[in-house]
């Protein structure tokens, strides 16, 4: 059996999404077996429990890692920059050290077809492999002007890591030197240290497979000369990422995916009788 080992970073808030997340990705990987990587600061060992009994459900081994919050001392952090905000960019340095790679993805994530052609892929030597998604050519010409890159900006709601290379190649001190230095352009702080810093060591995913910005539909189609139709997207795509401010399970969700992540939550719902 495979082991696909998935990284997330969040706090209680999102924990319903997670489950969620997770559920599908269960789902459409059958055969293979996750570890669950959750780097937190603040989780319960009661909450950290009770989500482990939850995951055994679905075949599923939580790796809950605490983070030491000495590690940030030197860091940036404030309201607007929380300490979670590094944790999938210093993931070499908070993982055991004798992970190679690791898969990171955001809560707000639909998982509906494998994941292992993904994981299986061969970096060619990059730090890390991500896609562009939902941005039209004006605001990625907006921000390689204002991050300083040449390449389209990048997504970072789904990284594939090499660990392995990071841990040799990302300086934890580079990072928080650069938020220190550019606090007030930073928009999606995350998201710009990873454009910003290593845009150039990032391989580029098609995020019609495995970033799909669940807004895009009409883009997609168009982009596609009309091959990627609702059909194509159930066959094809492996991860429906929910992008943007709207989210599906909040009210007045119009956008065209909205259904279906209501019928993942509740298929969760009854795997995971605990959800409410």
């Amino acid at each position: 059996m495979e082991t696909i080992d998935l990284l997330v970073s969040l706090d209680e808030n999102y924990l319903p999404q997670l489950r969620v997340m997770l559920y599908s990705a269960s789902l459409n990987n059958p055969g293979v077996n996750f570890r669950v990587f959750l780097l937190h600061r603040g989780f319960s060992t009661e909450q950290l429990s009770s989500f482990s009994r939850q995951l055994e459900a679905l075949d599923m081994e939580l790796r809950a890692v605490r983070v030491d919050e000495r590690l940030f001392e030197s860091a940036p952090v404030m309201k607007q920059y929380p300490q979670e905000m590094y944790y999938r960019l210093l993931a070499a340095q908070l993982l055991p050290e004798d992970m190679d790679r690791v898969l990171y993805l955001d809560p707000d994530i639909l998982v509906i077809n494998p994941l292992t052609p993904l994981w299986r892929l061969d970096m060619g030597g990059k730090l890390f492999a991500a896609a562009h998604t939902g941005m039209t050519e004006l605001a990625n010409n907006v921000n390689r002007l204002r991050l300083g890159t040449e390449r389209d900006y990048f997504n970072s709601g789904v990284l594939l890591i090499d660990l392995a290379r990071c841990r040799a190649e990302v300086n934890p001190e580079e990072i928080f030197s650069y938020v220190s230095e550019h606090a007030e352009e930073l928009l999606l702080p995350d998201q710009d240290i990873l454009n910003a810093l290593y845009s150039s060591r990032i391989l580029e995913l098609d995020d019609a497979l495995w970033n799909y910005d669940a807004r895009n539909f009409k883009n997609y189609l168009m982009r596609s000369n009309g091959a990627a139709d609702m059909e194509w997207v159930i066959e094809n795509t492996a991860v429906l990422h929910f992008c943007g401010r709207a989210k599906p399970w909040k009210p007045h969700y119009r956008h065209r995916f909205g259904m279906l992540y209501l019928h993942y939550e509740q298929l969760t719902r009854r795997a995971l009788p605990e959800l409410d």
